[in-house]
């Protein structure tokens, strides 16, 4: 039945980025995906970054069935009950004056439809965004993405890159070596003055960059980026897609910088799994963009079925304080991590905020050069033994890791996922030459 199985894959499915997880995926719950051939598997992704409330949650599973079975989709010009709810709640979770949200369904379109509407109150069309960002594949979207897939799908028009606030890897430094950010952002900005056109509209950035090696920029970055932005009459649009809801520990993550910013897009998270995503501005924004005859239509805006979700999503965390669950349970695994990599030379970094962390693999702790091959092979080795983690194999990025548990993760699974971290890397570091 597997042969046959994946000479189906091989025969009709397309081939979207890497390659598929060696094993058919029967079902999950809870922190664990189980194969069609019966292996337990601890899920240390959430998914695409997205199930924190780990898989098939049974507040989740209920309000899907009852839903489902009431009201699930609506022609998009019609409101129900669940949308209004959410749009509601997903204000009062944020400061002023960020109250306007625009429901969809996945981080793509959010930032879509954010940069649409940037551009629209602006008049301008320039987006400034991280060399390492991820944003997602639609055109506006992806036109800002910088860690991957640029090639061969033409021009984009008026995207502009500044420097990636890496602390592992500083490019400019301070006296004690440590990065200097402000220079580094002061030299970024004055590229992007002498590239542009004049017609800066936004600038569009992760509080945390996933995809781009789990970079957390230093206290203080995002309030100085900010006031960059706020001198060029610039609008800034924060993606939270794997940031927001708990996950670091707050509510959001840009809450620590104490900047507030002009979008802030939230989506994986928000669908616990599900596909549910929002846009929200302030009142202001919203109006102007109105008057000049915003358009985002799609055909799963405002779903009933997908708020009911998230409105059960936000039940949940509030109910059992997955934030401050979260900023425990990420304490535990930081540790555990960090005592990875006292007892292996080949662990250079850890960093991350909470139930979001990574861990990179070097060759040699001097000179910080990446493990993309032995990032690879533990990887491998990892879901042999039962441990799903998601690393980005990107050239130059295969040796990070990117870990994000479930916000229900319990202790002990916490703790069986750092034993088969260790024990992957002990064997795989074993068997390399030399």
């Amino acid at each position: 039945m597997t042969a046959d199985i994946w000479s189906e894959v091989d025969r009709h499915l397309v081939r979207y980025g890497g390659t598929f997880t060696p094993e058919i995926i029967d079902r999950a719950e809870g922190s664990f995906v189980y194969t069609d051939s019966g292996r337990k598997v601890l899920d240390f992704t959430s998914g695409q970054m997205s199930a924190i409330l780990g898989h098939s949650h049974p507040d989740i599973v209920a309000t899907v069935r009852r839903q489902v079975g009431t009201l699930d989709h609506l022609f998009s010009g019609m409101l129900s009950g669940p949308v209004v709810e959410l749009a509601r709640r997903l204000a009062d979770s944020l400061p002023d004056p960020l109250e306007k949200v625009l429901l969809l369904t996945t981080g793509a379109e959010v930032n879509e439809a954010a940069l649409r509407m940037a551009k629209l109150v602006t008049g301008r069309h320039e987006v400034v965004s991280f060399a390492g960002s991820w944003h997602g594949m639609t055109a506006g979207a992806a036109a800002a993405t910088y860690s991957a897939g640029r090639h061969g799908y033409g021009p984009t028009v008026g995207n502009l890159a500044i420097p990636t606030p890496n602390s592992y890897r500083p490019d400019f430094v301070t006296a004690d070596g440590e990065l200097d950010w402000q220079r580094q952002l002061d030299w970024g900005f004055a590229l992007i003055d002498a590239q542009s056109v004049g017609s800066l509209a936004a600038c569009l950035v992760e509080p945390i960059l996933s995809s781009g090696g789990l970079i957390d920029p230093p206290p203080g970055y995002l309030a100085g980026l900010k006031r960059k932005c706020d001198e060029r009459g610039m609008l800034l649009i924060l993606d939270e897609a794997q940031t927001g809801l708990c996950r670091t520990g707050a509510w959001y993550a840009f809450e620590r910088d104490g900047v507030v910013p002009d979008f802030i897009t939230v989506s994986k998270t928000l669908g616990a799994g599900l596909p549910l995503a929002a846009v929200v501005t302030s009142a202001a924004i919203e109006e102007e963009a109105h008057r000049r005859g915003f358009l985002f239509y799609t055909t799963h805006v405002s779903d009933p079925l997908g708020a009911a979700v998230g409105n059960t999503v936000l039940d949940v965390l509030e109910r059992d304080r997955l934030d401050e669950r979260a900023g425990k349970l990420g304490v535990q695994l930081r540790n555990g991590l960090l005592a990875i990599q006292d007892r292996h030379a080949v662990v250079g970094d850890v960093r991350g905020r909470g139930l979001l962390q990574g861990l990179e693999l070097v060759t040699d702790r001097t000179t910080k050069q990446g493990a993309d091959r032995l990032g690879a092979l533990v990887t491998r080795r990892c879901f042999e033994l039962g441990l799903h983690l998601n690393v980005v194999q990107l050239p130059g990025m295969g040796g990070i890791f990117r870990i994000a548990p479930p916000l229900t993760s319990s202790e002990e699974e916490i703790a069986l996922g750092l034993e088969i971290l260790d024990q992957a890397i002990s064997e795989e570091t074993g068997r390399l030459p030399g």
